[in-house]
């Protein structure tokens, strides 16, 4: 009891420190805003129901308190208040640039708030609404409480459309999509909408110069009711020259010219600005035209950006198309260096890369990289005193059309397409093994104007793994010796052919993205080989060129969802799920193909590739690698954000998951997938971690702890998160950018 009682003496006396600290610079007679909210009365919930929320109406208060880390602790403030007051030190003003200058309470801005609020509420029809602010004063402290009493809300009874412009309104009545109706309820942001979609939708039949100004309403309320009558007008056409009122003029298109700022060499043909730009002689102005000419060109790499005009020719209803180009730099070299450490071992990397983004003068974006790897390996007894060393070759040609015939031009100017060729050859030599890849693919990219799905299809992905050397001693170990032969291992470092189709789906939207692809391998070549009767190897596989292909089908899933719970603070929430099955021409995937689970986008309480399958437990360091890899991936992962201050976030996160394989194998024990033991096989980890974002990219750094291990059985360490150990279950990752 009298250690306890010490203990509560000592919060006391840093609470009363910090109290004071917090309120070191706020002058004499003001005082430091220290918490706001916002309270709605709102008994019936009619209210709630027209988005009057509390979290909603925070939104229009124009003061608010200094920031809280964890929602609990105002750390910014703190670090302000406790500098010195001699800003000519340095650390002083450090500590004031880090930290956060306090909140004075300000009268003037708390009215200014109060109308605003009065006037959200009223826009969302409670025409009769109050608002008021109360404040709460504890020492220099106070407390800022604004009660919106929305009262009663307000109905349209009836809608009536005035335009006396016959063409307009010969348009208008067949327009189903109003946004008004009778019986709604009374919504000013609603009038509004209505009068923006009406003129995009005017704006995209050749009405030029048409803006929502044209269009008013007049409301008028029945006696003795909460009922509102709303009349929506359509204004008549007025020039600046002409103040006589007219019909509203419909326009054509001309002329459409182009010009480009740039030298010979870097010029877009005339044909490639044809067919990325919409607007036609002869046809309609149309807006939404103008805006996909306008995204069209900006996803152009040689593009750097694009202006359009429009002249009207006197007294003709006809528009002059001028769109004006200026291209970024044709050729460009970047060099990126990287440093290594792979399990205790040093080493460096560096990219080479080149970029044409002209290559045929059609926008054709050529790179070239060449990457360089070297580390330093320790520790292999029985091999040859011989480092890492990789180098590899990429190129990649993209097309920012489709090259198919029999698509209508009219199809590809709707079509935000690429067409991307690849070709990779990499190389790898270490003391166990010496490894050569050779990778080629054809792959289509596109999405329909204005809409979100994106689509990918991979035409042919070809790739061919060879062994060209592997050393006596891992032969002997792994391979060849009857006692420790690992089946897994032996497929993995034999060579293969893998010849894949795929497909992909992604859409998104600012909360939530989905994320799919299909991938499929070996078919059409084993039914080739069949065909043929070709010949097959010792395992009864079928050959390509003396070489073995693989045969499988993989299915992949990735959901994203962000939850705003207030300013500066989201909840993530990601779930993603993987199935492959080999077949036919394979008993196994090859290695690249297969799923791995742990690292610093999945389940961070493990090392990347350290955990799974199932209740696997590694037994040969580094080499299992190969066995720590199945046909069945599941994450699930939940992490709270919050802005901390300056360029730094906070992040608590609690991952879960794990891989396993859908045959039994016996170098994998407990791997197997089961649907009566999976659940319990679920890896869990829990962690915090820090964010630096610089805006171009973000600095990661996660904290994890186990607190799920299927690896074990016993209770003790089955529930590392009862009984944790720091030496066992903790895991540091860096890493740049959100690991979902």
């Amino acid at each position: 009891m009298a250690v306890l009682k010490r203990l509560s003496t000592v919060l006391m006396l840093l609470l009363a420190v910090v109290s004071c600290t917090t309120t070191k610079y706020v002058p004499e007679g003001m005082f430091l805003l220290d918490k706001v909210d916002v309270v709605v009365d709102d008994s019936a919930g009619l209210a709630d129901k027209a988005g009057i929320r509390p979290s909603a109406m925070k939104n229009y208060v124009r003061q608010r308190p200094n920031a809280r880390w964890f929602a609990s602790i105002k750390v910014p403030l703190i670090i302000y208040s406790a500098s010195g007051r001699d800003s000519s030190k340095w650390l002083n003003r450090a500590m004031r640039s880090m930290g956060e200058r306090p909140v004075i309470y300000d009268s003037t801005m708390a009215s200014t708030s109060c109308r605003d609020l009065l006037a959200e509420v009223q826009n969302r029809g409670f025409l009769d609404a109050h608002v008021s602010v109360g404040t709460a004063v504890k020492g220099k402290k106070l407390r800022a409480v604004y009660l919106v009493r929305p009262g009663s809300p307000y109905y349209i009874r009836k809608v009536e459309r005035e335009i006396g412009d016959s063409t307009i309104a010969r348009l208008l009545s067949y327009d189903r999509g109003s946004l008004l109706h009778d019986g709604m309820q009374f919504n000013v942001n609603t009038l509004d909408q209505e009068r923006k979609r009406i003129t995009s939708l005017l704006l995209d039949q050749g009405y030029y110069r048409f803006h929502k100004e044209f269009i008013g309403y007049t409301a008028d309320s029945v006696a003795n009711s909460r009922d509102v009558d709303i009349r929506l007008q359509l204004m008549p056409f007025r020039s600046v020259a002409d103040t006589t009122p007219r019909l509203h003029p419909v326009y054509r298109l001309r002329d459409v010219t182009f010009e480009q700022n740039a030298d010979g060499n870097n010029r877009l043909r005339t044909q490639v600005m044809q067919d990325n730009c919409l607007l036609q002689p002869g046809q309609l102005y149309r807006q939404s035209d103008l805006q996909t000419t306008y995204n069209r060109f900006a996803r152009l790499p040689a593009v750097r950006y694009t202006n359009i005009r429009f002249n009207e020719v006197p007294d003709s209803g006809l528009l002059d198309c001028r769109l004006q180009l200026s291209t970024n730099k044709r050729r460009t070299i970047s060099f990126q260096p990287e440093g290594t450490n792979t399990a205790g071992n040093w080493g460096a990397a560096a990219t080479l890369a080149y970029q044409n983004r002209n290559l045929f003068r059609g926008s054709e974006l050529l790179s070239i990289q060449f990457r360089g790897a070297y580390e330093a390996i320790t520790g292999l007894e029985g091999y040859a005193n011989q480092d890492y060393q990789e180098f590899g070759l990429e190129t990649k040609l993209t097309f920012p059309r489709f090259l198919l015939p029999f698509i209508k031009q009219g199809m590809r100017r709707r079509l935000n397409a690429a067409t991307e060729f690849s070709l990779l050859y990499n190389t790898q030599n270490r003391p166990e093994f010496h490894r050569r890849a050779l990778t080629g693919s054809w792959r289509y990219r596109w999405g329909f104007q204005g809409h979100r799905p994106q689509f990918t299809f991979d035409l042919i992905d070809l790739t061919y793994i060879s062994m060209p050397w592997i050393s006596d001693t891992f032969r002997k170990l792994y391979l060849d010796n009857v006692s420790t032969r690992n089946a897994i291992l032996k497929y993995n470092y034999q060579d293969i052919f893998i010849a894949q189709s795929a497909f992909g789906y992604n859409y998104a939207v600012d909360n939530y993205a989905i994320r799919l692809q299909l991938a499929t391998a070996g078919n059409l070549l084993q039914l080739f080989s069949k065909t043929i009767r070709a010949d097959r190897n010792d395992d009864g596989q079928y050959k390509l060129f003396n070489v073995a292909f693989a045969q499988y089908v993989r299915f992949y899933f990735d959901f994203v969802k962000n939850v705003t719970i207030a300013e500066g603070h989201q909840l993530a929430l990601h779930a993603d799920f993987g199935l492959a099955a080999p077949y036919g021409n394979s008993n196994m995937l090859p290695f690249d193909k297969r799923f791995f689970s742990g690292g610093a986008n999945s389940v961070r309480g493990w090392n990347v590739r350290g955990l799974g399958p199932g209740a696997y437990r590694r037994q040969n360091g580094a080499i299992d690698i190969i066995n720590q890899t199945g046909d069945v991936k599941l994450d699930l992962n939940v992490e709270y954000r919050a802005k901390l201050f300056w360029k730094f976030s906070s992040a608590l996160f609690i991952d879960a998951g794990n891989i396993w394989t859908l045959r039994a194998y016996d170098d994998q024990p407990g791997g197997q997938f089961r649907f009566n033991s999976f659940l319990q096989q679920l890896a869990a980890s829990y962690g915090a971690g820090l964010r630096l974002n610089f805006g171009y990219f973000i600095l990661r750094f996660d904290a994890a702890m186990k607190a799920v291990n299927p690896v074990y059985d016993n209770s003790r360490e089955h529930f590392p998160i009862i009984h944790p150990r720091l030496s066992r279950d903790f895991t540091f990752h860096f890493a740049v950018g959100l690991p979902f």
